[in-house]
């Protein structure tokens, strides 16, 4: 089973890192500080199949897994980024039940889904075939998105989806939905988490949020409040934050 899905499955908090610059070098990096996962943004960049193969190659004997944030439903390019050796995938815009199911289907073979089979390098180009196609459904990790104030108010029939294993909060966008964007600490904001909380508790389904700021209190705070699938930061904003340290030395 996958470590991050073994890790949530449990109760345990997974950490995780998230890349918009798609460079396999930087992937590596991060791959090797720690994290349990990376998540490739495949939604807001020019992150495309190649590019994730490539970073897929950088994270392969470090302990960390590849995750694709897919710019949508998408049943080609979800099989295409399983094939690579995804350890899943987040889709993001969930907004119905209707939708949920989808995004378990195009993560599963059948008969619990609709990815399609192939001799791919997550099968070790078919060395691995059966073992990996008989574990698969069951070692998948299937992460919908909840970034949007519709989907709070559908929030428990969304849930309810066999084979969902984590939602993922998308703040900002869920922020813009209800008209304050970037008011991360407004109080509806807060109170619509909440209610993504108490629905995650009661289904079972593992409750995520995307840590963006560079701010260690701020994934504690998160941890404490109960949520397990947490990917924090961004590549471009390590860069930036190391750049902004050093240049403290600077006299002005």
């Amino acid at each position: 089973m996958s470590k991050t899905k073994d890790k949530i499955r449990k109760g345990q908090p997974a950490i995780g890192g998230w890349i918009m610059t798609g460079n396999p070098a930087v992937t590596e990096i991060m791959a090797e500080e720690g994290f349990d996962f990376l998540v490739a943004d495949m939604e807001h960049t020019p992150i495309n199949v190649e590019t994730f193969y490539h970073m897929a190659l950088a994270v392969k004997g470090t302990g960390c897994e590849l995750m694709a944030r897919l710019p949508a439903c998408d049943m080609v390019l979800a099989k295409q980024v399983l094939d690579m050796g995804a350890a899943g995938i987040i889709v993001p815009s969930v907004n119905t039940p209707a939708e949920a199911a989808q995004t378990v289907a195009i993560a599963k073979y059948p008969p619990d889904g609709i990815r399609g089979a192939a001799l791919c390098r997550a099968t070790g180009f078919g060395r691995r075939f059966d073992d990996y196609y008989s574990n698969h459904n069951r070692e998948v990790l299937v992460v919908a998105m909840i970034e949007h104030i519709s989907a709070v108010k559908q929030v428990d029939a969304i849930l309810a989806t066999p084979g969902l294993d984590a939602i993922l909060i998308g703040p900002y966008d869920l922020s813009a939905s209800m008209g304050i964007p970037g008011q991360l600490q407004h109080p509806d904001v807060l109170a619509a988490q909440q209610v993504i909380l108490a629905a995650c508790r009661k289904h079972k389904v593992a409750p995520g949020i995307h840590v963006a700021p560079v701010d260690p209190a701020d994934v504690a705070n998160r941890l404490s409040q109960g949520f397990l699938f947490v990917p924090c930061g961004i590549d471009t904003s390590f860069v930036r934050e190391g750049c902004k340290t050093m240049l403290k030395a600077r006299k002005t």
